[in-house]
């Protein structure tokens, strides 16, 4: 595997782990979750902020396109789970198995005793924890799609939605173009048919995103008590794709 050679630096050996497109993908996610997260909490405390309506529009039009990116970021890195790296792959990430369950047993026995094993992909305690931010990023990115278009008629289904909840046709025959946030040519009975099958769908973004929030500080605290008590590099290993081991990761193949 390119660049999966160790090298010497004194009693330590330098290991590739994450490739580019790992590394490129969780940066691009980090800044798209801050502000998203930032967007969102002044589309809630708009009232609080003095927000016109008009201003709520751009808000809540400037979060989606920021969705925007965040889910199709998202989407290449589940398609890189098939086609990345070994431990970019998503057989690397899941913590199911019989060796799973071994290893995670041998990783708390090392925790008692104070001799943690190495490991170059995520450790058997930071695999569920990676493996539910997924479900939860997920669960946003999809959420966050269908309620762009329940809300500002945006895509990938905001046309359907527009056809749903619209008066069907003009007088002159013309198409029915709908204004977010505007009542204007709208079927009020399709409309609350639509805002009743919004409503648990915006339910599950809001109770996902305090859960998601949650998760990311578990996994910032996990980051630093592992970069404290294994000393691998694990933060600089997101920049270079680099970390360090005094002993052989238990991960690690063969020929390294």
């Amino acid at each position: 595997m390119k660049g999966s050679h160790p090298h010497i630096e004194g009693s330590l050996k330098t290991y590739h782990v994450w490739d580019k497109s790992v590394r490129i993908f969780h940066w691009i996610n980090v800044a798209c979750i801050l502000c998203l997260i930032g967007v969102g909490l002044a589309i809630f405390y708009n009232k609080s902020l003095g927000v016109s309506a008009d201003g709520k529009i751009l808000l809540k039009t400037i979060h989606v396109y920021i969705g925007y990116l965040f889910a199709l970021n998202l989407g290449w890195r589940f398609i890189w789970f098939f086609l990345g790296s070994r431990h970019a792959r998503l057989g690397a990430i899941l913590p199911f198995g019989k060796k799973y369950t071994q290893s995670l047993l041998q990783f708390i026995k090392g925790i008692k005793s104070g001799d943690l094993p190495s490991y170059n992909g995520h450790n058997p305690l930071a695999k569920p924890m990676v493996t539910l931010l997924f479900i939860l990023l997920s669960t946003q990115a999809v959420t966050g799609l269908i309620l762009a278009g329940t809300d500002l008629y945006m895509p990938p289904i905001g046309h359907k939605i527009a056809q749903w909840v619209s008066i069907s046709e003009q007088g002159n025959g013309e198409t029915v173009i709908l204004k977010p946030g505007s009542k204007e040519n709208i079927d009020k009975e399709a409309y609350q048919e639509m805002r009743a099958f919004r409503k648990p769908i915006i339910t599950t973004h809001k109770y996902a995103f305090y859960t998601l929030i949650f998760a990311i500080l578990l996994h910032i605290a996990g980051v630093i008590v592992s970069e404290i008590k294994e000393r691998s590099g694990l933060v600089s290993a997101m920049f270079t794709g680099d970390k360090v081991h005094a002993k052989k990761p238990v991960d690690c193949d063969k020929e390294e």
